[in-house]
């Protein structure tokens, strides 16, 4: 959680010298070429099923595809301490789709915690001012929203996969994937190419490729072949946390009076939902 807080800033540091779409290209070939001496170790430890075929190319699709499209966009729009927060209502919807799909159980008392923190959430959006790293505050929340629904489809995807596929197998599939999808979009015409090379940003594109696709979503691959996807979902809280840290103590990001008011309101609805979920595990 620590490793993803930090991407929120390395993004916006990326982004500062290179167009979204190569940005994300870049982190996805960066990891793909990391990826590469694994292969051989890949092929003989896990056993491809072409059943499994449709579920992977969803987990891919949902995330890093269509994820990192809307959180690229989102973070050109918001700040990455609002981004950040955001992602605190991924704990509450995989929750609620984990219900229906995996089974898993779901009370009233997390339905109105879910409903807190989205109350919350939009009135983070509204209550955000405009600046010029962050011009349209309230359209990047909802696009870095629409960026967790999408996660919610590649964690629900992950859990089903987990049992039969090496996490790391399936974190390179997603490096993989995404390194196909994004580059013909280096082609579109409202892609800029870069005109030079940029020390910073070039840099935060290794650090997202190499540390945050390998360690990050490896680490949580692996937590969730071994724990619950409801419950390693809830770690995903810590990352608003560090976020709105690290965005204070390196892009000298800073919160207004109503914003701090909305996160706390988020915080309650997720603290609502959890303590309602323990309540339901303890008494069954």
């Amino acid at each position: 959680m620590i490793l993803w807080a930090s991407s929120f800033v390395a993004l916006k540091l990326a982004f500062r010298g290179y167009d979204p779409m190569v940005v994300i290209f870049g982190r996805m070939l960066v990891a793909s070429i990391c990826f590469l001496p694994l292969v051989p170790r890949f092929r003989t430890r896990n056993v491809f099923r072409w059943r499994d075929l449709k579920v992977l190319l969803f987990m891919a699709f949902c995330e890093p595809c269509l994820y990192f499209i809307f959180e690229a966009r989102a973070l050109e729009l918001t700040t990455a301490s609002q981004a950040g927060m955001i992602t605190a209502l991924l704990p509450l919807m995989v929750a609620v789709c984990a219900r229906f799909v995996l089974k898993e159980a779901l009370t009233p008392g997390m339905l109105v915690g879910f409903a807190l923190a989205i109350v919350g959430a939009g009135w983070l959006s509204v209550a955000g001012e405009a600046t010029a790293d962050a011009p349209q505050p309230l359209l990047g929340n909802f696009l870095e929203f629409l960026a967790m629904v999408c996660a919610t489809g590649y964690i629900i995807s992950l859990k089903r996969l987990t049992s039969r596929y090496s996490p790391f197998f399936l974190t390179a599939i997603q490096a993989f994937v995404g390194a196909v999808f994004f580059l013909p979009m280096l082609w579109l015409p409202s892609t800029a190419w870069p005109t030079h090379l940029a020390w910073e940003p070039t840099l935060a594109i290794v650090y997202l490729g190499a540390v945050i696709t390998l360690g990050a979503y490896g680490l949580y691959n692996y937590g969730v072949s071994r724990i619950p996807a409801s419950q390693a979902s809830v770690f995903v809280n810590l990352i608003p946390v560090f976020t709105v840290i690290l965005g204070w103590l390196i892009l000298g990001e800073r919160f207004n009076r109503s914003q701090y008011m909305a996160s706390a309101l988020v915080f309650i609805g997720i603290y609502v939902s959890q303590r309602t979920s323990v309540s339901a595990k303890s008494s069954a």
